[in-house]
Formats: structure tokens, C-alpha cells, sequence
């Protein structure tokens, strides 16, 4: 095993809550008056803590969101998970596998903690995950692209960035966990390969990810 620990994305790596997120989200945006389009959603805010949505509508319109944006959204978004959300497929087989072989791994995302154990409870993966093997942006100062998020897990795991690997599905994710000084491995299920230009490998498929790490 080349690495110490495995630190995974959540979004799209782990549950398949893209689709249902994005699809919200932009709704969501253009029902306030920015028009957006799930692939701008998805091009724009994918992988990105909630604070990036604020930031770019304020930028490109001059106009702040609601206060109780984030509310709105969650609650939204909660309401999708409860009655859609599954694993993505392969994810618990790697889980398995990751356990089997006696290699840590821990999960560092740019949701909030309920929105990860929300996701989880519903997608059956709660039981893969200790509470303090979670890690998410509101843990830190700054989402990403920013490292701080990679670098406080694997600080808190004691485990070096250089003995960690990241697995990711955004150019965010993937342009963090570089700025750690970590290894990343791109997953293209829903992001095309060349948006995760610098990953140090690439798959497409959950069920190659455990023979990659392994």
C-alpha cells in the first residue's frame, strides 16, 4: 500500500447527490433571479462549500442572497436526499475492501456535517464512517480549492499529506488536495477527464478504485 490513508470526497465519490443537489441549486438560483442552468451549477459550484454560491452571485450581479438562503437550500436538498438518494455504485464494495485490508481512510467535504449524515443515514453508509473520520468545511476557514480542509483531516488522522491520498470528482476537490502535497485520483463518473487535469491518476468506475489503492 503506497499510502497511509485514503481521504474521500463525499459529493458524487461516495453518494450519488450531484444530480439531485445541482438540480436544486440551480432551480433554486434562477427562481431569486440568477438564472442558472444545472450545467452551470454544475460547472460553477460542484464540489464547492455553500459560501462560493454567495460569493460568485454577489460578484457577477452585485446582489447578496437571502439570509436565509442556506436554510432554503438545505432544507431542499434534505427533502431530495430523504426520498432519492442511493450510494454511488461501488462505493460500498471499496469501503469493504479499504476495511478488510486494515487501510484507514476518512472522508473531508465541503458539506455541513448534517448534510453529510443526512446523505449517509439515507444511503446506508453511516455505519462505514466514525464520527471522528468525518471532516467537513465548516471545520476550517476556507473550502476548497483551498488545502485546508485535506490538511486538517490528515492532521487529525496523524497521518502526513505526503502518505495520503485524496479521491475526488471536482476540479475544486482536485486543485485542493494538489495544494496539500497530496496524491489525488480523479474520478470521471460524472466529470469529464480533462477538467481534472493534474490528478496523478484517473478512473471511471468505482469497482477499479480499491485495486488502484490496494
Amino acid at each position: 500500500m503506497r499510502y497511509d490513508l485514503v481521504i474521500f470526497d463525499n459529493d458524487g465519490v461516495l453518494v450519488d447527490s450531484e444530480p439531485l443537489s445541482n438540480t436544486i441549486l440551480a432551480g433554486y438560483l434562477t427562481e431569486l433571479g440568477h438564472p442558472t442552468t444545472y450545467e452551470e451549477s454544475l460547472r460553477d459550484y460542484m464540489g464547492a462549500a455553500v459560501h462560493r454560491v454567495h460569493d460568485l452571485v454577489l460578484e457577477r450581479s452585485g446582489q447578496q442572497l437571502p439570509a436565509d438562503f442556506d436554510d432554503v437550500l438545505h432544507g431542499r436538498v434534505f427533502a431530495a436526499f430523504e426520498r432519492e438518494l442511493q450510494p454511488v455504485r461501488g462505493a460500498v464494495d471499496v469501503l469493504e475492501r479499504l476495511t478488510k485490508e486494515g487501510v484507514a481512510y476518512c472522508l473531508a467535504s465541503s458539506g455541513s456535517h448534517e448534510r453529510i449524515r443526512v446523505g449517509h443515514r439515507k444511503a446506508g453508509l453511516d455505519q462505514w464512517f466514525e464520527e471522528e473520520w468525518i471532516f467537513s468545511s465548516e471545520d476550517v476557514g476556507r473550502g476548497k480549492p483551498a488545502p485546508d480542509l485535506f490538511l486538517h483531516a490528515a492532521a487529525s488522522m496523524g497521518v502526513a499529506p505526503e502518505k495520503c491520498v485524496v479521491v475526488e470528482d471536482s476540479p475544486l476537490g482536485v486543485q485542493a488536495a494538489i495544494a496539500a502535497g497530496m496524491d489525488v485520483y480523479g474520478f470521471t463518473g460524472m466529470t469529464p477527464a480533462e477538467r481534472l487535469a493534474g490528478a496523478t491518476k484517473l478512473f471511471g468506475d468505482m469497482g477499479e478504485l480499491a485495486d488502484l489503492l490496494v
